[in-house]
């Protein structure tokens, strides 16, 4: 019996990704972003990124198909973006797939877009292993899982309780006059510091914080942290040294972030670490998260730089793995979950 083909859509956020994937082999992945359109406003515009989707969900699911050399009749299944996102958006994603279904019916799964950003790692490297730990990094998220099954066995072990990585990134890219979105600007110039120079807070890492949020996250007291220290230099006159206040914070971002990872990981005796989203593309984490797992004898697992913002790829990974495991599909009144939980795998 061949692999299950899948169409994934995602339209969680400002980008518009639809792919096709046999099993855990990627056909074709096709993503329209309006990231331009938000760079004037500093930030995402719901309603300008819902307009977007609208214009750019049928030629991207049209090119995705053609890419692959199939018909939209060929496909077994359709999964779709349900949450968590913004609203707006979803709502364009989840009634767009809702009508492929209908008109062809097709099966249709409502997935979680932050267990998407792991699952798009199995068309990378291959099938997971029995029992790993995910952590997700993105502008919206930062979340730490324990992953016994990817379609059924997901727990969440820990989440930020505040700005998520890739927010705090951007906000201090702002602090320092840097383009939007900052992640990429503040990532650039942080390789031109020096990471020792500024010793900025880490969240949720000594004493009593430790022990009560052991897997938790928390970026808000680190971003204050280095809006006053832009702000000393400023009253005193003096130049704010930014590579070095880049490289400090990276720093603290990364070492918060593997630290917790890595101590989920060897707690709950798991030999494999998945990290995803579109944080995951940040030069430090990838560094130091191989670095420190080598010395615990741990495999990281990071996909290409590609697969980590939002893309089409790992909605389609994520609807196959529900569909190889014999996952019901979801009913045709699937609601949009703008907060979904993220052990809830599909809808």
């Amino acid at each position: 019996m061949s692999e299950p083909l899948i169409l994934g859509i995602e339209t969680s956020c400002d980008e518009t990704g639809a792919a096709v994937v046999r099993g855990r082999e990627l056909l074709a992945d096709v993503t329209a972003s309006s990231m331009d359109e938000h760079a004037r406003y500093g930030g995402i515009v719901p309603e300008v990124a819902s307009r977007a989707h609208l214009e750019a969900f049928v030629p991207t699911i049209d090119a995705a198909l053609a890419a692959a050399e199939v018909d939209l009749a060929d496909v077994d299944a359709i999964a779709v973006t349900a949450g968590p996102g913004l609203v707006g958006s979803l709502t364009v994603g989840v009634s767009g797939a809702k009508a492929l279904a209908l008109a062809t019916g097709k099966p249709l799964y409502g997935v979680n877009h932050v267990i998407g950003h792991a699952a798009v790692d199995e068309l990378v490297h291959g099938a997971f292993p029995d029992r790993f730990i995910a952590l997700v990094v993105s502008g919206g998220h930062t979340s730490l899982l324990l992953v016994d099954n990817i379609a059924t066995g997901v727990t969440e072990l820990g989440q930020t309780l505040d700005d998520a990585a890739g927010e705090a990134f951007d906000k201090v890219g702002r602090l320092l006059g840097l383009p939007y979105p900052g992640g990429p600007h503040v990532d650039r110039l942080s390789q031109q510091g020096d990471p020792d120079a500024i010793r900025f807070p880490r969240g949720l890492s000594t004493g009593k914080d430790k022990v009560r949020h052991p897997y938790d996250f928390s970026f808000s007291g680190l971003k204050t942290a280095v809006a006053r220290y832009v702000e000393g230099c400023e009253d005193r006159g003096e130049p704010v040294p930014a590579a070095d206040v880049a490289a400090g914070f990276s720093e603290s971002v990364a070492d918060v972030l593997t630290a917790k990872a890595l101590a989920a990981c060897q707690y709950h005796g798991c030999d494999t670490l998945v990290v995803g989203g579109g944080f995951s593309a940040n030069s430090r984490l990838r560094s130091l998260a191989a670095e420190r797992a080598e010395q615990h004898g741990i495999t990281v697992r990071i996909p290409p730089i590609r697969y980590c913002t939002d893309n089409g790829a790992m909605i389609a990974a994520l609807g196959s793995a529900l569909v190889r495991e014999g996952t019901a599909p979801s009913s045709l009144d699937l609601p949009t979950d703008s907060g979904m939980p993220l052990e809830t795998v599909r809808v």
